[in-house]
Order: structure tokens, then sequence, then C-alpha cells
């Protein structure tokens, strides 16, 4: 039995179709429990590093990859192996991510410092669960659209939303920013998320809040529309230099 409120298959096929995402959008939920009737994310849990971190995936990010094929649920366990993840998901506090030997060696490195700490949106309230899966399948409304993006793509975005927020690392922190402040974020990617995702080097994500998506989906048909007249007109003046 559905619980949704919205046509989300119908929404996904408009998103797509204006914007040519380089995979399918996918509904991201957080619950205070699983949902009803849908499967948990089951792969193995690997050896754990020498600081305990283990998890079913390197980051919570790769579930994002995942959640492009199929619908299932996670828990906090499952996104162990990465604290920052942890962290801007809500699922474990500032303090017990900085004790971990991930973070460690991020701030040894000089990638992330104390100082851009507290610049960092997290979600605040301890999910119970988080549940991936592709946007046109969502079995109840979701808290977070996230899209990948090419340039092109970004570009009708920015276009279509003026003042579009484009952040940079980490790449996670762009979905608390939707869930928690109800606003349209780009990122540019991270060097943690992009190597754990394996997420091809030309795409962008963005993180949408799934209350907005009819506004944003809106905006973005009207701007494809107006960037494909204006794509006519170059071809046709640009003909006469072939």
């Amino acid at each position: 039995m559905t619980t949704t409120t919205q046509d989300w298959a119908g929404l996904a096929g408009r998103l797509e179709a204006a914007i040519s995402p380089t995979a399918p959008a996918i509904a991201i939920t957080f619950s205070a429990a699983p949902i009803e009737g849908v499967a948990p994310f089951d792969a193995p849990m690997p050896a754990p590093s020498p600081d305990g971190r283990t998890g079913r995936v390197a980051a919570g990010c790769v579930f994002w990859m995942h959640g492009t094929d199929r619908t299932f649920s996670t828990v906090a366990e499952d996104h162990g192996n990465c604290s920052v993840g942890s962290w801007t998901h809500g699922f474990i506090p500032l303090e017990e991510a900085a004790t971990r030997g991930d973070v460690g060696a991020l701030m040894e490195s000089g990638w992330v410092t104390m100082e851009m700490v507290p610049h960092i949106p997290t979600v605040q309230e301890k999910p119970g669960a988080v549940t991936y899966g592709p946007l046109a399948e969502t079995p109840v409304d979701p808290d977070v659209v996230l899209i990948r993006l090419t340039a092109k793509s970004l570009m009708v975005l920015s276009d279509a939303l003026p003042g579009l927020k484009i952040e940079g690392k980490p790449q996670c922190h762009i979905v608390a920013m939707a869930k928690e402040h109800g606003e349209v974020a780009a990122s540019v990617g991270c060097a943690l998320s992009r190597v754990r995702t394996e997420m091809p080097s030309t795409d962008h994500t963005c993180a949408i809040p799934a209350s907005r998506l009819t506004e944003v989906v809106e905006a973005i048909e009207r701007t494809a529309e107006t960037d494909a007249i204006v794509a006519r007109y170059a071809a046709e003046d640009a003909a006469r230099f072939r």
C-alpha cells in the first residue's frame, strides 16, 4: 500500500527529460525506523579498520550509486566506515567522529580543518534508517531528491535557479542542506567521495528538497525550453562557418 502524496514517477520523468542527468534521480528518505516492506541493504561487512570502522559500503555516498537500481534501507552501522558521512547524516555526534582514524587522517592532511567544521551542514535528528532508491519507484514521500549532472545540465539548473549554491567538500553535506534548510544545493564533489563511489570525474551532484521538486522541475523545464531555442539559433548561425 503506497503512502505517497505526489506523482513521483511523473516528476522523475519530467526532471530527467528536461535536464538529462547522468543517472536516474534517487529518493532519499530519513525515518525513525526502516520502512515496512523495504529490504535492507545486505552486502557483507568487511573486516574493520585498525580504529574499528566498518560498514556495508566504503561511505554513505556509495549508496547513491546503488540507489539508481533498486530501493533499500540502511541503518547507522551500514554507514559506519565513513565518519564524515556518518556525522553529516546525523548518525554520530562530532565528538565521536573526531576520535576516528579517518577523520584524523583528513585533519592531518589539511583537507579539512576545525575552522571549517562549524560551517558544514548536518542532519539534526538522528535517523533510525535512511532509505535510497529510484525516485520513480519510491514507496513513500522522500525528504531529498539527488541527481547526478553533466556540466551542461548544471548550467541549465543554475540558470533555472538564480543563486543556486554550488558546494564542495564534503560532498555529502548537500543532503543535509536540502533536508534541514530546504535549499537546492549542487556540488562539485570531493576527493573522498569520488574515490569511494568511483563516480565519473565529469559528474556533479545536486540535492533537491523533495517538497520543492515540483517548482524546481517547472523552472528547469522553462529554462531548458529557452536554451533549446538559443541552441537552434546558434547552430544555424554557426553553419556558415563549416
